[in-house]
């Protein structure tokens, strides 16, 4: 499937970005905003957890990803190595292929390789709202797959590969690493909805979850003792002083990792240490903090097996085949559109 009026990325289009200062500007409103909203909100403050992933964010991540305490990058690493050549057989007719906040690329390509064992070429559709990811994607792919990349949102995204589709193939649609664990658990079923309603008979959806385990292993997960996470969560206030002339001293708040055993969840919160006001200059005010008040960072959702079919389910989906790792409990869940 090749999308009509979409160019295939450049691996070397990163060297100008001339084209992206609307974007950048628009997106530099869309985060004011949002800090704004959720810093003045009453009650408990708040920040999207997707602002956490600016460049030193996402390099702070990838390191988290290698410590011992957290477990699911290599668990999702292992499902997927294990289940790919079965994913890759669901299918009666040839398959393109899309995902959602590919990042690089690395996870997706352990699918796309097996796909493209059974077939002669891949298309395939990263959909993600970083220039520089859809670029390193691109690199990381060459050679592998046809790489076509969407800057855009999940189903902004996904919405124009379904209006573009112009041949017999299926679409499978990569979710991997747990990301539908950072939404709210009613606002991810409705997520799912409308995935579905973008699909059509055929098609499938690879999904990753993170499976509910004990606390205090979930904890230190989220809190190492070498205090990458809490660079990479007081790295959001670092942020909102860079781009929008804030002025948090990021010494006086602390990273703080709680897990909720009602809702299933770790939740990240940044803690301030004393009584304090902060300017930000873009868009113009000051918030202030009571010594204790917190500001909700991330939310990280826990699944048990059944509840991930009961979404499937919801959502319009056949559960074709769920493969878990023993280690970390993580699932990969092939889901079919019924």
């Amino acid at each position: 499937m090749r999308l009509s009026g979409l160019s295939r990325i450049d691996p070397a289009a990163g060297a100008d970005r001339r084209a992206d200062r609307p974007a950048a500007a628009a997106d530099r409103d869309e985060f004011a905003a949002a800090v704004r909203a959720g810093l003045t909100k009453h009650g408990q403050k708040e920040l999207p957890s997707k602002y956490l992933y600016d460049p030193l964010g996402t390099a702070l991540f990838e390191t988290i990803t290698l410590l011992p305490e957290y477990g699911l990058t290599r668990a999702d690493d292992r499902v997927l190595r294990r289940c790919a050549p079965q994913v890759a057989a669901a299918f009666d007719a040839e398959v393109d292929i899309a995902e959602f906040g590919s990042g690089t690329g690395q996870k997706s390509r352990i699918i796309i390789e097996a796909v493209a064992a059974l077939q002669e070429s891949v298309d395939f559709y990263p959909i993600d709202v970083s220039a520089a990811a859809l670029d390193a994607c691109a690199r990381e792919l060459d050679g592998v797959a046809r790489v076509s990349g969407l800057r855009a949102t999940y189903l902004d995204g996904l919405r124009t590969i379904a209006e573009g589709r112009t041949n017999g193939n299926a679409l499978l649609l990569l979710f991997l690493g747990s990301t539908i664990g950072n939404f709210e658990r009613a606002c991810a079923r409705d997520f799912l909805v409308q995935v579905r309603a973008h699909l059509r008979a055929g098609d499938a959806m690879l999904i990753g979850a993170d499976l509910v385990k004990p606390a205090a292993q979930l904890v230190a997960a989220y809190d190492d003792p070498t205090g990458v996470t809490a660079c990479f969560n007081r790295n959001l206030l670092g942020r909102i002083n860079r781009e929008l002339d804030g002025g948090f001293d990021l010494r006086a708040f602390e990273h703080e990792a709680r897990y909720n055993a009602v809702e299933r969840r770790i939740e990240m919160h940044l803690r301030s240490a004393i009584q304090q006001e902060v300017s930000i200059g873009v868009p113009g005010f000051t918030v202030s903090f009571d010594a204790g008040e917190t500001i909700w960072t991330e939310s990280s959702h826990k699944f048990e097996l059944a509840e991930l079919d009961s979404m499937a389910r919801a959502a319009g989906f056949h559960v074709y085949n769920t493969w878990t790792d023993d280690e970390w409990p993580f699932a990969e869940s092939l889901w079919l559109a019924a």
